[in-house]
């Protein structure tokens, strides 16, 4: 299959629905964007031959800064789609606060 192939009930562009963080997607970018200046900041230390701790200082705040992008993304997760699946009921519900679950488990073991 090509990359401009549809396969068969996947998301298009008509049917994709809107992520929690859809609202705040700019943000997000932007906060993104500043992290991934402190990994090439980190790049960039350890070329010049920084001393170790001040890149461990430095990684450091980098996970910080992921772990924190990422409890935004789940709360917003949690108050968007899992509140919606809520909404609906049946099955969708336990498949949301499921795949929820696993997605902290994940942010957990890091």
């Amino acid at each position: 299959m090509t990359t401009t192939e549809v396969t068969e009930g996947a998301p298009t562009a008509e049917t994709h629905a809107t992520h929690g963080y859809h609202k705040q997607k700019d943000e997000h970018l932007k906060r993104l964007r500043r992290i991934e200046g402190q990994i090439r900041g980190l790049q960039r230390m350890v070329g010049e031959d920084t001393y170790c701790i001040d890149i461990l200082t430095q990684v450091s705040a980098s996970t910080k800064a992921l772990q924190s992008f990422a409890l935004q993304l789940l709360e917003e997760h949690l108050r968007h789609c899992v509140a919606d699946a809520a909404v609906k009921g049946g099955e969708e519900i336990d498949a949301k606060v499921e795949e929820a679950t696993k997605a902290i488990g994940r942010l957990l073991r890091t």
